[in-house]
């Protein structure tokens, strides 16, 4: 759209708050925006003054604009959000790590179960969360039931089955994890205390929890319940120490949200901490792809919205580094120059600053998106470690697989300048050896691998890793041996769990140290030998015991099985057949024989 279409219909935007639509030539919407005044921010898309290159090609590809009058700028916020998450927009700020996180559900039913999921059903069940480490919650759930006892049980504990005694208890009540509500041993107040302990707990309130079990002590002491007592105490500590080690902020700060921002050309990194009663209960790092040329404070805004909403967040207070555009009357922005607040918010650069750290490490490790300069640091640490001839721009690894003896099979992956090539990946089933011989299948996968090479004049590898120990290493090294590749590559043998590399006749192994980035590839590497000749394994291994089960019927032969695979697929849907449906298949008589065998085992 041009500067002179523009103002055509320049006079029919309101100077009210809202937010404003941009479609292209296939009536897409490519944009959202908010505004205070819709007619002066979307002028400003088309004065002549724009320096962005971004800019400009967003507003040659508009075609048609839309809008929407709210009564707040507060509206415009959350609207703007909604559609941009709806929508996705092609020049708006988009999620580079747009992941589900786990709840924990409290189920709407009847001595509800809490347990953790990824999905939000809309039955009425309440949901806590999200969280962004399952590791803590699967943690945080085990640390609970020490305390409190929740069934588990699928059972349907209604008022009338109770009643009916249609259940007994189970192990879990005997082990003291469940309170035993399926036989009335629990009303459901009681149960409920219990549900309310779980959400204080999860909230950072432990200090309620804790008042409340000091209290029932006191009852069970004044009773004589001595032994009942001791075990609230033991609780009361462990309650005790937990919040000890969870309180990392001063008691002056209670409810707030915590918000940093860390910009790196088109990328921004947004950290969050969620604190409740001086408890800092979550934190989440969010990486934005910025599209067009928005300022800190307008990424920062949009993510504040974002993740306000999508933690369930209803502090009334954001610390934030900068004044933002996020206007609300029950929120209070706060900009601190000392005090707790601030430590909080350096707190929060601290995790920004290491979560883009992390960003650029697993980019180094994985080498997808990092430059060609990077990738050569990596294997030059590789090249100098290993005291390697040359560059390692081509690696590759060897692994066996088989069970008890049966379905031997050789994989063998190759990486090039770091990345996995694989058109060059390549899979053996081993055919000369019979029983678990690893030393004999290694040496005739290396032998028919490199066999090919010579034979087609390919460059060979400069780096040849083999996972297993001195044994593979040396069988390996008799196929080079017997090629006469002496001298033209590298072999080194990688020690199985503990990541020591070795050369075939040195009596110290090599180990690169813990973190390095050359290590990190070698264990990627060794990863994806294992993925790739499991899964080959196991598909050579479901093959074998089909065609053995199928070979043992006498009567069928090798053109039958193939013509009952290729029309049903697996043993299973054959057996599920009729005597007609497979008299239709491969005749009457052998149709009788199948149905006879399948009738009779």
């Amino acid at each position: 759209m041009t500067q002179a279409d523009f103002l055509h219909i320049a006079p029919t935007l309101p100077h009210q708050p809202g937010i404003y639509k941009y479609f292209d030539d296939t009536n897409t919407i490519i944009y959202v925006g908010k505004a205070k005044d819709l007619r002066k921010r979307v002028s400003s898309y088309f004065n002549k003054n724009q320096h962005s290159f971004k800019t400009i090609e967003l507003v040659e590809r508009i075609v048609k604009i839309e809008f929407t009058i709210v009564d707040t700028e507060q509206d415009a916020l959350l609207l703007e959000n909604n559609l941009i998450k709806q929508y996705r927009p092609k020049y708006n700020i988009s999620l580079k790590d747009d992941k589900t996180y786990p709840f924990i559900v409290i189920k709407k039913e009847p001595f509800p179960r809490v347990f953790f999921t990824r999905k939000k059903i809309q039955d009425g069940s309440e949901y806590l969360g999200p969280f962004t480490s399952v590791f803590y919650v699967r943690e945080l759930l085990g640390f609970i039931k020490e305390f409190v006892p929740l069934r588990t049980c699928k059972l349907n504990l209604s008022d009338k089955n109770i009643a009916a005694e249609k259940f007994k208890v189970c192990l879990e009540y005997h082990l003291g994890n469940c309170g035993g509500p399926c036989q009335a041993f629990q009303s459901k107040s009681e149960y409920q205390d219990g549900l309310q302990h779980l959400k204080d707990i999860l909230k950072g309130n432990t200090s309620v929890v804790i008042n409340d079990y000091k209290r029932q002590m006191l009852e069970l002491a004044t009773n004589l319940e001595f032994e009942k007592a001791e075990q609230l105490k033991k609780k009361i500590e462990h309650l005790e120490n937990y919040q000890v080690k969870s309180v990392i902020v001063s008691k002056t700060v209670t409810n707030a949200d915590v918000f940093s921002i860390l910009r790196e050309d088109d990328l921004a990194y947004i950290n969050y901490l969620q604190v409740h009663n001086g408890t800092i209960v979550q934190t989440h790092t969010q990486q934005l792809e910025i599209k067009l040329d928005e300022t800190d404070a307008e990424v920062l805004s949009f993510a504040i919205a974002l993740l306000r909403e999508n933690f369930n967040s209803i502090a009334k207070e954001i610390i934030v580094p900068f004044e933002v555009d996020y206007l609300s009357d029950t929120i209070i922005q706060t900009i601190p120059k000392a005090g707790d607040k601030k430590k909080l918010l350096e707190l929060s650069l601290k995790n920004v600053d290491y979560f883009k750290e992390e960003i650029r490490k697993r980019r180094m490790l994985h080498l997808e998106k990092k430059t060609d300069e990077d990738v050569r640091q990596v294997l030059l640490e590789l090249q100098q470690n290993l005291q390697l001839k040359n560059l390692p721009v081509h690696i590759e690894c060897f692994d066996n697989s088989n069970f008890q003896g049966s379905f031997p099979v050789s994989a063998c992956v190759c990486f090039k300048n770091g990345l996995p090539s694989k058109n060059d990946y390549r899979k053996f089933n081993v055919k000369t050896v019979s029983g678990i011989n690893d030393f004999a299948s290694m040496k005739e996968a290396v032998y028919r691998h490199y066999k090919r090479f010579v034979d087609e004049k390919k460059s060979l590898p400069q780096l040849v890793i083999i996972d297993g120990g001195k044994g593979q290493l040396s069988s390996a090294l008799e196929s080079i041996a017997a090629l006469g590749l002496q001298g033209k590559l590298t072999l080194i043998g990688l020690a199985k769990n503990e990541e020591e590399l070795f050369f075939a006749n040195d009596k110290q192994s090599i180990k690169l140290d813990w973190n390095s980035e050359g290590l990190k590839l070698i264990r990627r590497i060794r990863d994806e030998v294992h993925r790739f000749g499991i899964t080959f394994h196991r598909s050579q291994r479901s093959k074998g015991a089909i065609k053995n089960e199928l070979e043992n019927i006498k009567g069928i032969g090798a053109n039958t099985i193939t013509i009952l695979l290729k029309k049903y697929k697996s043993v299973k849907k054959i057996k599920e057949q009729s005597f007609k449906e497979l008299e239709t298949v491969v005749g009457h008589q052998k149709a009788n024989i199948l149905i006879n065998y399948f009738t009779t085992t």
